[in-house]
């Protein structure tokens, strides 16, 4: 099996201009200095910024020049992803590009982070590319992985290895380091994660095996992260279970279960009571609002009122 190294970049974006030729630069310093790396992988939104007024066709001017890019080095090149203007609408797209300078897949991201990405439409389509002698890759961004239907589907595709560029500069940035452990782990594949600093997120990247371990977590500034794979061990991951334990995609296809939750047109009536999906409100504001829920729906059940029961944080009984 040939040897297959993979290098993370983790670099400051700016949100006022492009970041296009600072990607070029990174990728010829990266090149110079480790020339056995076989692909690279930059941050979502890396080359113009998380603000969807950037968004641009596609293919277009970025993608060419990554294109070339790509070809000048002979490396396979995720170049993060840029929103991209289509038939009206907005997606939030990474492409991947072969040694050749050649696009051979593209994927739009399927869970924008609404209600905070608004404007961004959800692709539909999931993404995997085989690289030859080595394996198949998979393709997710950022929010994605929250939905761990979106890992699992990938690697029930054949992916053993997930590619994520990702935009984090917010303080759940501990919770996402253990969902790629846990994605790596109950997917039994790599996980690369690539965050960006500044207006491109707040570091952090990292890299996870099939046993779920952290091969490495970069801190927040800039730097490269080359790593060598060893695509045997997802495989024995898969054959003989984690750390020779559970072996978790052998049960979910062996398990008789049906998820009805998951059926077209099933009624969720817990989800569906959850509200909109709308930013949050200030607390006393949204505990008045449950109060508010709760008195009508013990009505509406003749319970009776329920007013009485609530009293801001602030309040003794009897103020």
């Amino acid at each position: 099996m040939k040897a297959f190294s993979i290098a993370g970049v983790q670099m400051r974006v700016n949100a006022s201009y492009s970041n296009v030729e600072a990607m070029k630069l990174k990728l010829d310093i990266l090149m110079h200095l480790y020339p056995w790396v076989d692909m690279v992988v930059f941050s979502e939104l890396c080359a113009h910024g998380p603000l969807t007024m950037h968004a641009q066709e596609v293919p277009g001017a970025f993608e060419q020049e990554m294109c070339a890019a790509a070809a000048k080095h002979g490396v396979w090149l995720l170049p993060g992803s840029v929103f991209e203007r289509r038939d009206g609408l907005i997606f939030n797209t990474a492409s991947v590009i072969d040694p050749q300078g050649s696009v051979v897949t593209r994927y739009r991201k399927m869970y924008p982070f609404y209600p905070y990405e608004v404007g961004v439409t959800p692709g539909t389509e999931f993404c995997v590319f085989d690289v030859p002698e080595v394996g198949r890759f998979g393709v997710s961004i950022c929010y994605d992985m929250w939905f761990p239907e979106t890992t699992r589907t990938l690697a029930v595709m054949g992916a053993e290895v997930i590619l994520h560029p990702t935009l984090t500069g917010t303080i759940d940035r501990d919770i996402e380091l253990s969902i790629v452990r846990a994605s790596a782990a109950i997917n039994q594949c790599y996980f690369f994660d690539v965050n960006g600093l500044d207006t491109g997120g707040s570091g952090r990247s990292i890299v996870c095996g099939p046993d779920g371990r952290v091969i490495y977590e970069a801190q927040n500034h800039e730097e490269f992260f080359p790593i060598e794979l060893d695509m045997e061990r997802v495989r024995r991951s898969r054959e003989l279970g984690v750390l020779r334990l559970g072996q978790p995609l052998k049960s979910f296809r062996d398990n008789p279960v049906t998820f009805d939750i998951y059926r077209p047109g099933a009624h969720l009536p817990y989800l569906e009571g959850l509200g909109a999906l709308i930013k949050p409100s200030r607390v006393k504001e949204l505990g008045e609002l449950h109060l508010r829920d709760e008195a009508r729906g013990a009505l509406e059940a003749g319970l009776g009122p329920i007013e009485t029961a609530y009293r801001p944080p602030h309040e003794e009984p009897g103020t």
